[in-house]
């Protein structure tokens, strides 16, 4: 079995959050290959725990992937400020091919069209992918997964931070299926009575109440905030009600524009204009709409740029939304260069921190190694791009952890699921398998 064959078999996807099953991504020719450890997402430090603990392997599924894609280079992305990641990763580097890139402490560093230009100099095509421009860009957590799977390990835990609104904040493994619940009593519990979670990060993460879901390949930490904090309130506000406001108190500043990371890259992503589509007829809508489509959803217009605390980020949502829906193509300008600003107005992460009103929540999130026996997992059968997994137990069977209980459709594009511990299957639908010590 080749290497492409166990990272497929193992179950890997991106873990930084797009789901990506990277045995697509190891069966490309390419010529650079990064590894994004940028991790930009305030209060979650998973990526950084990862490579301080675990740099050698991490340096080894690089070198797998260069190994399987062709690559000349390799490439390590991690911000000059974690010094004691760069150490450990640097000492773990025994590869001429594989250097280390070091960025810049600012917001969204770890978007790859920005970590690709930061780190090679080349600019995606707009719509484009890493592959467009010779590269492809795991997350760190991502390839030391693929380390494990050369070693026909199997995706069955993954790397979180727990931080907010918790007696500790921390990183640790969590089983995947682990509930929010049980991963919050690891932190030692909330500090409010009433509260909401923010998965994945604030910027680009989802607000969730329900303690009951799960943890998946894809989630990078559980934020829990006050139920009355600004950014719960803001989030909680009806779609309609943000287009609303945006229609009726917008003056067209283009702040959210001026510092869009992808604007001043030289994409042709406008989200003031987008906030004209609220008010214009039909028409007016489909021009205005076209300056969404390259907009990557970080959230920065929203929640830092705007002086009125208008959501040009959901304008841009819904424009993308409504472009879709009508069939109609991009046909935006094509031609791509870096805002003679783009270094002076890039958006320094504790400047972000401040504006969103967390900086007391801003700690360092000790990682423990510890691992937790759980009685019960939920294990989701979609946790990627693609095809959902099609299960392959029964109720009442027995299974051990790494046992595959759901498999890729035929002809199509997805990823295996594993259990995450022993036991025996209660429940199996579409969607998820149930499985109880």
């Amino acid at each position: 079995m080749n290497t492409t064959d166990q990272i497929k078999n193992a179950g890997v996807v991106g873990a930084g959050g797009a789901g990506f099953p990277s045995h697509v991504k190891a069966n490309s020719r390419v010529e650079y290959v990064i590894a994004n450890g940028a991790e930009c997402e305030p209060l979650i430090h998973k990526d950084f725990e990862l490579m301080v603990n675990f740099p050698e392997k991490i340096v080894r599924g690089v070198k797998i992937m260069l190994e399987e894609t062709g690559a000349q280079k390799g490439i390590i992305g991690i911000k000059a400020k974690n010094k004691t990641a760069i150490e450990a990763i640097k000492s773990a580097i025994n590869d001429k091919r594989i250097t280390i890139h070091e960025l810049g402490d600012f917001y969204p560093s770890g978007d790859e069209y920005i970590l690709v230009y930061e780190s090679t100099k080349r600019l995606i095509p707009p719509k484009g992918i890493p592959l467009d421009v010779g590269i492809v860009v795991n997350n760190v957590e991502t390839l030391y997964n693929i380390a494990c799977a050369s070693e026909e390990i199997p995706v069955t835990e993954k790397f979180i931070t727990v931080s907010g609104a918790v007696k500790n904040p921390r990183t640790f493994i969590a089983p995947i299926g682990m509930s929010f619940r049980d991963a919050l009593e690891i932190a030692g519990g909330v500090k409010e009575k009433n509260f909401g979670i923010f998965v994945s990060g604030i910027m680009m993460g989802k607000l969730e109440f329900n303690l009951d879901l799960p943890i998946t390949k894809t989630c990078a930490g559980l934020i829990v905030l006050p139920k009355e904090h600004t950014l719960i309130q803001r989030k909680e506000q009806p779609e309609k009600a943000k287009h609303r406001i945006g229609k009726s108190a917008c003056d067209q500043c283009s702040y959210c524009t001026e510092l869009c990371p992808r604007y001043i890259l030289g994409y042709d992503i406008q989200p003031h204009k987008v906030m004209r589509s609220l008010s214009f007829t039909t028409t007016g809508e489909n021009l205005w709409n076209q300056y969404a489509e390259l907009c990557c959803a970080c959230g920065l217009c929203t929640l830092y740029a705007c002086p009125e605390s208008l959501f040009p980020k959901e304008a841009c949502d819904k424009a993308k939304h409504d472009l879709r829906e009508q069939g109609i193509q991009w046909s935006g300008k094509k031609e791509v260069e870096p805002h003679p600003m783009y270094e002076g107005r890039r958006t320094p992460l504790k400047q972000l921190v401040k504006r969103l009103g967390v900086t007391e929540y801003d700690v360092h999130t000790n990682f423990i190694s510890e691992k937790f026996s759980l009685k019960k997992v939920e294990i989701p059968l979609s946790q990627h791009i693609g095809s959902a997994a099609i299960p392959i137990v029964r109720v009442g069977e027995s299974v051990r952890k790494g046992q595959c209980i759901g498999e890729i459709p035929e002809g199509k594009m997805g990823a295996r699921i594993h259990s995450s511990i022993d036991g025996v299957v209660k429940s199996v639908d579409e969607k998820s398998v149930v499985i109880e010590k």
